[in-house]
């Protein structure tokens, strides 16, 4: 199982494949690099495809620690830093997006070539001046009793609001096994982290280009989020998917990895 050793001796498990310009692909809370299982066949016959998981996710380390935006950041520098990667294009979805601007932020744009966002908002609070946040005080602590109290209801109850259509149930099993293997405790500290984060005034300052996919489906995220981000994000294109919601990377494979692919093309 390929993994790469943090300093903290944390291991972050990732899938490599192919050759050419490096693409990390970031999943979002709770989630793992299996969400973009439909990316790496088809990006790795043009490119250098990571699918990394975090610290606390999918396969990597469950360690009890670290479990912030910020030190999430800091570990995909490390992991970009160790193996030596130049030019990379950084793939976020959902919470992803945080790591990626919260990298941007930190370790600027001299190691990045062009992100790609999907389907995520500058800040996912609803803050006084930001009604279009996804979660408001009392909506945050009723998911973190539940995560606390009844995760497998309460993930039953989330992941369908991530598709647009009724998910087989073969498909809802895979995500279920994927979202549930993280402990309780790591699960409650990283939503409230990535639920609070704001980048609201940082966007304007990212000049590289930007890609931002969005599900016509509002079921979790509102298409005004992407409209905010491609308003105040310089050099930045808004890509909708018509018959996606959260996952148009799953909802809408092949229009995705095209639109992606195109994009990448523009900025090599």
């Amino acid at each position: 199982m390929p993994t790469y050793t943090l300093k903290d001796q944390t291991q972050l498990y990732f899938e490599e494949k192919g050759q050419g310009m490096p693409i990390i692909f970031i999943h979002g809370v709770w989630m793992s690099s299996r969400f973009f299982h439909n990316q790496l066949p088809y990006f790795s016959e043009n490119y250098r495809v990571f699918l990394l998981d975090l610290r606390g996710h999918g396969k990597s380390d469950q360690v009890p620690f670290g479990h912030t935006i910020e030190t999430y950041a800091r570990d995909l520098e490390e992991f970009i830093t160790g193996l030596g990667l130049k030019d990379v294009v950084l793939v976020g979805w959902s919470m992803g997006a945080f790591v990626v601007w919260e990298y941007l932020q930190q370790f600027g744009e001299e190691n990045v070539k062009a992100n790609v966002i999907v389907d995520e908002m500058a800040s996912d609070f609803k803050w006084p001046d930001f009604p279009i946040g996804a979660f408001d005080f009392p909506t945050l602590i009723h998911f973190m009793r539940g995560i606390q109290n009844d995760r497998r209801a309460t993930l039953k109850g989330f992941v369908p609001l991530m598709f647009k259509e009724e998910l087989p149930e073969k498909e809802m099993e895979w995500i279920m096994e994927e979202v549930t293997k993280m402990p309780e405790s790591i699960a409650s500290a990283i939503l409230f982290d990535q639920s609070v984060v704001d980048y609201r005034e940082f966007l304007p300052k990212i000049t590289i280009p930007s890609l931002l996919c969005f599900g016509r489906e509002e079921k979790l995220i509102p298409v005004a989020a992407g409209e905010h981000l491609r308003d105040n994000i310089p050099n930045s294109k808004l890509e909708i998917f018509e018959n996606s919601c959260h996952c148009p990377f799953l909802e809408e494979s092949e229009r995705f990895n095209l639109a992606v692919h195109q994009f990448i093309q523009t900025v090599q």
